[in-house]
């Protein structure tokens, strides 16, 4: 009988064959099973990761999954064509943009936007905002998208400007008048009203108005002003000039006037005032026949006094000089007292001669003077084109045509009409004309000038009346 140690060879060369042939087989299976599990649990994707496309084969449940294994951080603004959530399947393509950020200052308001698109126009237009052809913007609409990139963008606003009756439209992205202004070379002289203050922010839809500013005269009562004004009402110019209206005042234009139609303005003073002037009233000389004076002889019964009245005139003066005279009151406050002369009427006889040679009586008789009467009168002056004046006299004299010739007026019922008269300090003249105002002891005398009458003034004269 045979021991254990003594068992057959082959037999044990047999079951350790067995044994690896089984081990290997084993692990065969074990691998073509694990793989058929892979195959079956795996999942060919593609993913465009901005532009650069990856394809892995993954295990990954879910979108999420595989973009943490693809070592993608997925953010809030970033641009992913599936759901996180969402299952991975093979063959599945998936499209990826990370978000940029991008600054973007608007009328002078920052913001911070986040965004997938490409270029400057696609991020605006994502924004809704429409850029115009007069607006401002500190990139190129074709740029492309960068991260942190800053964008300054200014709205035009439309402006429009009125000046005198035309208006134009223009587009600016100017923050004041003042710049707007300075933008489209438009000035404004400090003589112009501008409807705006230059430091006024500039609005969508702004209107401006300027009103230009030109030269006006006025000549206010002789004196010459040369002022800058824009095209307001005649009142309102003399008001900003402190040019003050009385009522007696004439001007040239009407105060509601406009100033462009009236490059001249004629202001013309009135003043009217009354004055006092006292005259001394002339008396006159009573003739008494006495026959107990021979004749040609006279004698002063009673010496003659002059006198006195006063006279209110209204002096109307334009431009402070006197235009006018009226009479207005005349007042006698002392009365003349007459000059009382008597005449000798006597006619003186001669004596009888005893001779024979004297056989006649000779009669001595006095001279006849030419003079008819002398009188003291008050004088005033007169111009043949007073006011109210015709420059025809009451006897039919034309002193338009003689402004030399010596001419008074009288009250016909001192001086008769057609008297030839010497007057102190005027000469011989012709009583040749009547005057409303020339009454009693007055007479008016003709002067070629209006300035000789004024000089002349009022004066006592004596006047001789010829026969």
């Amino acid at each position: 009988m045979m021991s254990t140690s003594q068992a057959n060879p082959k037999k044990t060369r047999f079951g350790a064959s067995k044994i690896i042939v089984t081990s290997v087989a084993t692990i065969i299976a074990i691998a073509f099973i694990s793989f058929f599990i892979y195959e079956s649990m795996s999942a060919d994707v593609t993913v465009n990761n901005n532009g650069e496309e990856i394809t892995t084969t993954t295990t990954a449940d879910t979108v999420e999954e595989l973009m943490t294994e693809l070592d993608i951080e997925v953010e809030d603004h970033d641009d992913l064509s599936e759901n996180l959530k969402s299952d991975v399947e093979d063959g599945m393509v998936i499209e990826y943009k990370k978000a940029k950020e991008v600054t973007v200052n608007v009328d002078g308001e920052s913001e911070s936007h986040f965004t997938t698109e490409e270029t400057v126009e696609q991020f605006l237009d994502e924004q809704g905002i429409e850029v115009s052809e007069h607006d401002e913007i500190s990139v190129g609409l074709q740029e492309n998208i960068e991260d942190g990139m800053a964008i300054d963008y200014d709205e035009a606003k439309q402006v429009t400007v009125a000046e005198d009756e035309k208006s134009e439209t223009f587009f600016t992205t100017k923050d004041t008048v003042e710049t707007f202004l300075d933008e489209n070379e438009i000035t404004v002289n400090k003589h112009d009203e501008l409807s705006t203050s230059l430091d006024s922010e500039i609005k969508d839809g702004m209107e401006l108005s300027i009103a230009r500013a030109f030269e006006v005269s006025i000549n206010d009562g002789g004196e010459e002003i040369q002022t800058m004004t824009t095209n307001i009402t005649v009142e309102e110019l003399l008001a900003n000039e402190e040019i003050d209206i009385n009522d007696l005042d004439r001007l040239n234009v009407e105060l509601d006037d406009e100033v462009k139609d009236q490059k001249e303005i004629n202001i013309d003073r009135i003043e009217k005032e009354t004055v006092e002037v006292e005259e001394a009233i002339a008396f006159q000389t009573e003739t008494k026949n006495d026959s107990s004076l021979l004749k040609g002889k006279s004698k002063v019964l009673q010496q003659g006094s002059e006198g006195k009245k006063v006279k209110t005139f209204e002096i109307t003066k334009e431009n402070g000089e006197e235009v006018s005279r009226e009479l207005i009151d005349e007042k006698v406050v002392q009365e003349s007292k007459n000059k009382v002369v008597a005449q000798g009427t006597k006619v003186q006889q001669t004596a009888k001669s005893s001779s024979s040679d004297s056989g006649s009586v000779q009669q001595v008789s006095s001279n006849d003077s030419e003079v008819l009467k002398e009188l003291t009168m008050t004088a005033t002056a007169y111009t043949a084109k007073c006011s109210g004046c015709t420059g025809i006299t009451a006897t039919g004299i034309n002193l338009n045509n003689n402004p030399n010739m010596k001419v008074i007026a009288v009250d016909p019922s001192v001086i008769p009409l057609g008297s030839k008269v010497w007057v102190e300090g005027y000469g011989t003249a012709i009583a040749g004309d009547t005057g409303g105002a020339i009454n009693g002891n007055k007479i008016d005398l003709h002067v070629a000038t209006k300035s000789e009458a004024y000089s002349f003034g009022v004066r006592t004269v004596r006047v001789k009346v010829f026969k």
